[in-house]
């Protein structure tokens, strides 16, 4: 089967998204399959035969940074301007039976580029458009939590301007954690504890929208759960040696301690992996997800933070270890999404 595996992007989560397309194109070659890997933002030259650029065997590598890629930087030395797919890229798609869909954030996550893709009538992994605009969108995602009865931090959304921090101040209080409304990664998170540290959060949630969402900060031990095709997977728990799991602890190798199976009784296992279910389906996710809670040290509940319509697939990511505790290996979880996709697609 040829399959286009599309990373990169224009995203500040770009380098995770190479370094999860690099593996997977890596991984999918392995298992027999002829594979091209291109990133969605610089594109590519087509050969005169296109199916000569799906490789049969090879190896890709890419790298994660401590800190955001420059985005500025890239549209200069780009010249793409305000396209956020380079040239080529649809062509290529065209080519191949599936797209694996590795792209993190920005129009690769909140449904934009799958929507496209569902327009040409291409089949891809994942998510639809509506379950990624809904999972990358942390205020419709909140909306529904409530609507669903789905157990979150107490939060608001608003308008990052000069009122911000009155509003913060009397809703919500400290300690908080803002985040801007469409980022994942904990790009642009901070965490406040007291009222003289919120501009600054505010001023870096800023750097990537004008819109926050800013939360009750809950105490307590902090959870994975990911669901794959129709189950969900043994939980794993998060334990940064410093700070809390923002994008350098995430991706930067021995910054944090990741136990999985997590050290839960199976009633406690039971109700986050129920949880990580329903919310995977209020959102209307597809084939895989992941969903991140707090066991509040408080009232000993599971707090939902977040869901991942397309969860990380790099040496780091919380998804494959997950896997890898339920007997699945990297290659076995790659090819479930794939096939995932093609039951979808009826290819």
């Amino acid at each position: 089967m040829k399959i286009a595996v599309l990373a990169g992007g224009w995203s500040p989560e770009r380098d995770v998204s190479l370094t999860s397309g690099s593996l997977i194109a890596s991984s999918l070659m392995k298992s027999g399959h002829s594979v091209c890997l291109t990133d969605v933002y610089l594109g590519t030259e087509l050969t005169e035969k296109i199916d000569d650029m799906f490789l049969r065997e090879g190896t890709f590598h890419a790298k994660i940074e401590e800190k955001e890629p420059d985005l500025n930087s890239l549209r200069e030395r780009s010249g793409n301007g305000a396209a956020l797919i380079g040239k080529n890229v649809i062509a290529l798609c065209r080519a191949a039976d599936v797209v694996f869909i590795a792209m993190h954030g920005g129009m690769g996550e909140n449904g934009t580029l799958q929507a496209l893709l569902d327009c040409y009538g291409i089949p891809y992994t994942g998510s639809g458009y509506a379950g990624c605009l809904l999972a990358m969108d942390k205020g419709l995602t909140k909306q529904i939590f409530l609507e669903s009865g789905i157990v979150t931090p107490p939060f608001v959304l608003l308008k990052n301007d000069a009122d911000a921090p009155r509003v913060i101040a009397e809703k919500i209080g400290f300690p908080c954690v803002v985040k801007p409304l469409s980022c994942g990664s904990s790009v642009g998170v901070s965490i406040v504890t007291e009222a003289d540290s919120l501009a600054e959060a505010l001023h870096r949630a800023g750097a990537y929208e004008d819109r926050v969402l800013v939360e009750k900060k809950i105490s307590g031990r902090e959870f994975s759960v990911g669901v794959l095709n129709g189950a969900y997977l043994p939980p794993i728990e998060i334990i940064p040696k410093s700070g809390f799991y923002d994008y350098k602890n995430k991706y930067q190798s021995g910054m944090t301690v990741e136990v999985c199976p997590a050290a839960l009784t199976p009633k406690e296992t039971e109700t986050v992996g129920r949880a990580a279910l329903a919310v995977h389906a209020a959102l209307r996710l597809g084939t895989y997800s992941r969903s991140d809670f707090i066991l509040s040290e408080e009232d000993h509940r599971f707090y939902c933070l977040e869901a991942n319509a397309l969860p990380g697939m790099t040496p780091a990511s919380l998804l494959p270890q997950e896997a890898m505790a339920a007997g699945m290996d990297y290659d076995s979880l790659c090819l479930a999404i794939v096939n995932g996709a093609k039951r979808h697609a009826g290819v």
